[in-house]
């Protein structure tokens, strides 16, 4: 049996209300899952109505986090990862992608949403070689993740660590003093860690932008996008590696999954989202 885990932090619910949206569950409304519910639709709908390629824009948000993997794996040569604001489980999950090029990648999970603590026997399904975990906890206390002892009984803080910030620094406001979070993080592993954020923004249309914004203020759910000025700052402390901070589509397109072979480059406006890699010297 492949070496897996799960824990639940304390202070979190651990009960699914489903007459609230909850980030997770949106998202993966948008990527078509089925793990929803009505208060998660109409919330994914009414931004879908300011921005009607939202989906699309997901599934590119998506589609990064497969080809940053691979760069990281067969690239940089990293086998270890922290995934924070895991989502609900879908097709290319961050191991699934680690453990086909190097079965024995060990990836740990965390997120603040009990239906993703409910599947997360999904997220452990890990190569006899690799390990895998589930930590339930949040972002907004990153000092419960890394003293959380099923972080440090599968990764060896003694050796290079991806920490994957996918589309979740946009739930964290200016006064969360979202920098220290992340700098905490990266103070937290070793030289030669990475660090791959992406970020939405209001930079390819501020109007559309607000409007999603107060669609999910109204829904209870902070949202704050940054420019790529901004999303660029958040990897203060690392060497952000090349092509820098830009648009999803357009970080390393030859990794992806399915490479475009017609010559067709993506259009960099069609997905609202700053993407890049930085590494810890």
């Amino acid at each position: 049996m492949p070496d897996s885990h799960a824990q639940t932090a304390s202070g979190l619910p651990t009960k699914i209300d489903t007459t609230v949206a909850h980030e997770a569950r949106v998202y993966d409304y948008w990527l078509g899952g089925k793990d929803n519910y009505p208060a998660d639709r109409a919330l994914g709908d009414a931004i879908a109505t300011h921005i009607p390629a939202i989906k699309s824009m997901a599934r590119a948000n998506r589609a990064f986090l497969g080809r940053a993997v691979r760069y990281l794996v067969a690239e940089a040569g990293i086998t270890q990862f922290l995934d924070i604001g895991t989502g609900i489980p879908t097709a290319g999950n961050t191991h699934e992608v680690a453990q086909r090029l190097e079965p024995t990648a060990r990836v740990v999970y965390v997120d603040n949403d009990p239906i993703v603590l409910a599947h997360a026997r999904a997220l452990m399904s890990s190569t006899r070689e690799g390990r895998t975990a589930f930590i339930h906890a949040d972002l907004h206390d990153p000092e419960a993740i890394l003293h959380d002892p099923n972080l440090t009984a599968t990764l060896d803080f003694e050796r290079p660590v991806a920490i994957m910030l996918v589309a979740i620094m946009m739930y964290f406001r200016d006064a969360d003093d979202p920098h220290a979070i992340v700098r905490g993080l990266i103070d937290a592993v070793p030289s030669g860690s990475y660090v791959v954020i992406t970020h939405p923004t209001a930079d390819f249309d501020e109007r559309a932008m607000a409007r999603v914004v107060l669609s999910a203020q109204q829904a209870g759910i902070t949202f704050q996008p940054r420019s790529q000025a901004e999303t660029r700052t958040l990897f203060a402390g690392t060497d952000i590696l090349e092509p820098g901070v830009v648009p999803v589509v357009t970080w390393r397109p030859e990794l992806a999954d399915r490479p475009v072979t017609d010559g067709a480059a993506a259009d960099p406006e069609s997905a609202w989202y700053w993407a890049g890699i930085g590494r810890k010297p």
